[in-house]
């Protein structure tokens, strides 16, 4: 059982940043915008809240418990929303191709992630890695009393605050997008905006709207890995193909945000599986880490062979509208 905890524990954690990046992409793809740069801006997330919390951490001797996790929160909230804003400017307003703009934007923002990480602590005269710990043990602070409820309390309750922010993000995701009228004019932009715009609706406006706040969203699973899991502490491409698994995961849930809960889990769950298998060859734990994109290879091929229109993904999706051809 205590195996079987640690193997559930590990997946949760795994799965969190995988869950706001898919909850994001979510939200993007519903307006319409194919977002392939999600991986670029859950890293420009990280380092932007790894800016924030260094230059607080190094401005006082002193540092106050709720600006250790304002500071970095805002300030990853503020780089993913520059690249969101990237990414709308040349998708939306000039209407460059979006998978085009969306590699490109991953690769600037690795690039962007990798070059601060490497060269903030230089750029103040200082040596060495950037490690904050004041501000990663803020973000990893639990509830009182998760560990006083034996294995319950381990595998519910031990957990910093941006695990639980991720499930009620998801969820409040699925209610806005189903239950209401911001949600229903936002899918019927991405399913037909020409049909959205004769009724009325701001199509560009909506557009801008969902892939910033998805950018957003996405920035923040950056932020739960740098502070949360590695306790504040950067290291350059650290977050291996986890961006990519996250727009996997939307495939797999069918564009769902209630269903991208329990899948980010599935798939943390499988990222990590290997660790837990003993006497497995190299080779054989390449295989087990191809089980994510393979499990998402299938669900795709079936959910094209049934051709179900709840299930597909929008009908405008990676095209960009040009009024004037309404």
């Amino acid at each position: 059982m205590s195996k079987l905890i640690q193997i559930l524990i590990a997946a949760i954690v795994q799965g969190i940043p995988l869950l706001y990046g898919a909850t994001g992409e979510i939200i993007t793809e519903k307006s319409g915008n194919l977002n392939l740069g999600i991986p670029g801006i859950m890293y420009v997330g990280g380092i932007s809240g790894i800016i924030g919390g260094y230059l607080y951490e190094r401005s006082t001797d002193t540092p106050i418990g709720i600006l250790l996790i304002l500071i970095p929160l805002l300030s990853s909230l503020l780089g993913s929303l520059l690249m969101a804003l990237i990414y709308s400017f040349l998708t939306i307003t000039l209407r460059a191709n979006q998978n085009v703009t969306g590699l490109a934007l991953t690769t600037f923002g690795v690039g962007v992630g990798n070059f601060f990480g490497g060269s903030l602590l230089a750029m103040f005269g200082e040596t060495g890695s950037i490690a904050l710990q004041a501000t990663g043990k803020a973000f990893r602070t639990t509830l009182p009393f998760a560990h006083s409820l034996g294995p319950v309390g381990e595998l519910f309750f031990s957990y910093g605050f941006l695990a639980y922010l991720a499930v009620i993000i998801a969820i409040a995701a699925g209610i806005v997008l189903n239950k209401t009228r911001v949600g229903l004019n936002l899918k019927a932009v991405g399913e037909n905006p020409a049909t959205a715009d004769a009724a009325g609706i701001n199509v560009t406006g909506y557009k801008y709207f969902a892939t910033c706040l998805g950018g957003m969203i996405a920035g923040l699973g950056g932020l739960y890995w740098v502070m949360d899991f590695t306790d504040g502490a950067w290291t350059n491409n650290g977050f291996g193909d986890r961006g990519w698994l996250a727009i996997a995961i939307v495939i797999f849930a069918i564009w769902r945000p209630y269903l991208a809960i329990p899948s980010a889990f599935l798939f943390g769950g499988l990222y990590i599986l290997s660790v837990f298998i003993p006497g497995l060859t190299p080779a054989m734990k390449e295989v087990i880490n191809m089980l994510p994109y393979f499990v998402t290879i299938v669900v795709l091929v079936t959910v094209s062979a049934r051709k179900k229109r709840e299930n597909l993904p929008p009908g405008s999706l990676g095209l960009s509208y040009f009024r004037e051809e309404r």
